[in-house]
């Protein structure tokens, strides 16, 4: 049994059927689509803008800093081999981290540390020259207020809905079976089974593996990882849009990009870590405020732009970015704890995770 049908869930059901052709995979799912972020993420693959990087290397140890550096890196290599670039609408047109005026003092530091950050990363990509500075960038794009740009030439975006519908399409044709609607409550390992409380009653599975990443808690009490919500709007269609590409701001607490000819944007955790350490999927009015302003002041200045959308996600996140795959005891496992990169790492946490059971 596994538990959560997103990227991570399906990843490894199909990891599992490579090593166990003739065994019954069943993925249960609380909601009539999956539940956690695998349906409402911004759709970047994104591995690490610089900003972000330099960020996390005055918190963490370089090493374990460049290792998920790699590890996402690496998974979104296995996830477009997964997955087909054609059937999740893979669009590769770069990234910028966005640097505005009133953050001036960034500048000589990151100029400063472009060199080691295009080192490091030529040695996971093979790429040269993936960081550079870029000041024309609000022109290029029509923004206002932005002093200058970090661009990274290897990130791109996908279509989120279209991804999960591939990986659904693709663990469908290996026999693999999905039961949605029903929420998994409750575990218990015994000597030849897992006891499965669920809302519809008790069942029995051989192994259980939970990927529900920010949801994990419930099953986790005692480990590091919280659920951290992200809010997202999308725009109602602009003519003649400039924006293409997608775009980091504020070490990557905000995040925006072009979808067809709308703007996708979402963020502003940073402005209530508190509030936002939730699993309520309900948008918030402080931050939907925050979103809008900078949507109207910075990305499409002096336009008249709607709402077309807007949801919220449940990202899992600890002091660590890097994920927890781990047995828990000899029938349960968990991959969880994906740090808002379930794009990046989904698919290789699923490929890890299965072979716990190898």
């Amino acid at each position: 049994m596994i538990v959560g049908s997103g990227i991570v869930g399906i990843s490894t059901a199909l990891a599992l059927r490579k090593q166990h052709p003739k065994a019954k995979i069943v993925i249960f799912e609380r909601g009539y689509l999956p539940s956690g972020a695998s349906t409402k993420n911004a759709g970047f693959t994104c591995f690490g803008s610089a900003t972000e990087i330099l960020d996390d290397l005055k918190k963490m140890d370089e090493s374990l800093v460049w290792s998920t550096v790699e590890k996402r890196w690496t998974g979104l290599q296995r996830l477009k081999g997964l997955a087909g670039v054609d059937f999740m609408d893979y669009q590769q047109h770069g990234s910028w981290d966005i640097i505005t005026h009133a953050e001036a003092d960034k500048v000589d530091y990151c100029d400063s540390q472009l060199d080691y950050l295009n080192k490091n990363i030529a040695s996971i990509t093979g790429h040269t020259n993936v960081y550079k500075k870029h000041d024309d960038c609000a022109k290029q794009f029509g923004f206002q207020h932005i002093l200058t740009s970090y661009e990274n030439s290897l990130e791109g975006q996908i279509d989120t809905g279209k991804l999960i519908t591939r990986l659904h399409a693709l663990a469908v044709s290996q026999n693999i079976q999905f039961i949605f609607g029903i929420e998994v409550v409750a575990l218990q390992s015994n000597l030849y089974h897992v006891a499965v409380q669920t809302q519809a009653g008790f069942l029995k599975a051989k192994h259980v593996l939970i990927c529900t990443n920010g949801f994990a808690r419930q099953f986790l009490p005692n480990r590091d990882i919280n659920p951290a919500r992200a809010q997202v709007l999308v725009t109602t269609p602009i003519p003649k849009l400039k924006v293409k590409g997608t775009f980091h701001y504020q070490e990557g607490y905000y995040y925006f990009r072009n979808f067809e000819d709308r703007i996708l944007l979402g963020g502003g955790r940073n402005l209530d870590f508190e509030g936002e350490t939730t699993t309520a999927l309900d948008t918030t009015e402080h931050i939907m405020e925050a979103l809008n302003k900078l949507l109207r002041e910075v990305i499409l200045p002096n336009q008249e732009v709607g709402i077309a959308y807007k949801w919220a996600g449940i990202m899992g996140v600890g002091k660590t970015k890097a994920p927890i795959v781990e047995r828990i005891d000899e029938r349960i496992a968990v991959g969880v704890r994906l740090g808002g990169m379930g794009v990046a790492i989904g698919s290789l946490v699923g490929q890890e995770l299965a072979e716990l059971f190898h």
